[in-house]
């Protein structure tokens, strides 16, 4: 679906999963080249260690790659998929305080993006998110593998007749 950054934005900061995470869409940047998010620690979020429950932290970051590339490309009128297809996340330290991140994509990501899709292949790379504290410290360090396919290219298989 088409959306624009403001209504994305919003629709992100009430949708349950994260808004009772107390995890904020501070803003998508023009044209959905990034997005700023925020996480709020609260007594909802908060785990016995007095420090943000890591699955919050996982699921803060778990939509954005998927949605920014999934709206740059349907904006170009490409229809996709696009997915999370894993990822792999290290707390270096615990997040005692508010903690935020930035996404970008480059021009040149969507370009490859783009190149790969036209080609009749599926798009699987890694993207980094960095996680800060409101100290500048760093927090966490995740790495998420993005799958993105092409739906109108239609895929060849074998095709047995008997």
């Amino acid at each position: 679906m088409v959306v624009s950054e403001n209504v994305l934005k919003w629709a992100m900061r009430l949708y349950p999963p994260l808004f009772f995470q107390r995890i904020w869409v501070v803003r998508f940047d023009k044209d959905f080249r990034g997005v700023k998010v925020k996480i709020n620690k609260s007594l909802i979020n908060n785990n016995y260690n007095n420090s943000i429950f890591g699955g919050t932290i996982f699921a803060a970051a778990d939509p954005f790659y998927p949605l920014l590339f999934h709206q740059v490309l349907t904006h170009k009128g490409y229809k996709v998929r696009v997915w999370m297809k894993s990822a792999a996340i290290q707390y270096l330290k615990p997040g005692r305080k508010d903690l935020f991140f930035t996404i970008s994509i480059a021009e040149t990501e969507i370009e490859e993006v783009q190149q790969v899709l036209k080609s009749g292949e599926k798009y699987i790379r890694e993207h980094p998110v960095t996680m800060y504290d409101r100290d500048g410290e760093l927090c966490v360090e995740m790495t998420c593998e993005i799958y993105i396919r092409n739906l109108n290219q239609s895929e060849t298989k074998d095709s047995v007749s008997i």
